[in-house]
């Protein structure tokens, strides 16, 4: 029987800790052909999400998907989000959460075929919080300009790569 990934896992498992914090969860994703996303709201390839309650309708964190509808520009969107495209998961107040290695273009579940040999596992990174001095200010997307982050305001996911 092939290893269960932990990935979805974790997933959930932040969803819930931002929201018993009263925080917002947000999700940073890598978007592909089998990403449904607002095209329009992609930058570099990548959408940064708002998952909160209030943000979203009919949110279902599946072991191989997250969906969900969501209103953007006043318009209702369904949004489909392979778990292998998630690239992290934090809360917006204060960035704490999980980055992931996103893992594009791999099947969810293995081929039948693919079942004998052992699966990848995510690799997996802590989000560093920044102190509060350090902290920058960040639209509900991010900007592909080269401006400088201005100081103050709401804290901003770092990648480690």
């Amino acid at each position: 029987m092939p290893e269960i990934s932990t990935k979805p896992y974790l997933l959930r498992a932040i969803y819930e800790w931002c929201t018993d914090s009263g925080y917002t969860p947000y999700l940073a994703v890598k978007v592909d052909a089998g990403t449904t996303v607002p095209m329009e709201f992609v930058k570099k390839g990548e959408i940064v999400l708002n998952i909160s309650f209030g943000a979203t309708s009919g949110l279902k964190m599946d072991n191989d998907s997250i969906r969900f509808h969501a209103r953007f520009g006043g318009v209702s969107r369904e949004i489909f989000i392979p778990v292998n495209n998630v690239m992290a998961i934090y809360a917006n107040e204060n960035g704490q959460g999980m980055a992931f290695e996103p893992q594009v273009g791999q099947a969810s579940t293995p081929a039948p075929e693919a079942v004998e040999e052992a699966p990848v596992a995510p690799v997996l990174s802590s989000v560093p919080v920044a102190p509060a001095e350090a902290k920058t200010e960040v639209a509900d997307a991010p900007d592909d300009n080269n401006e400088p982050p201005k100081k103050g305001g709401r804290p901003t996911l770092t990648r480690i790569k």
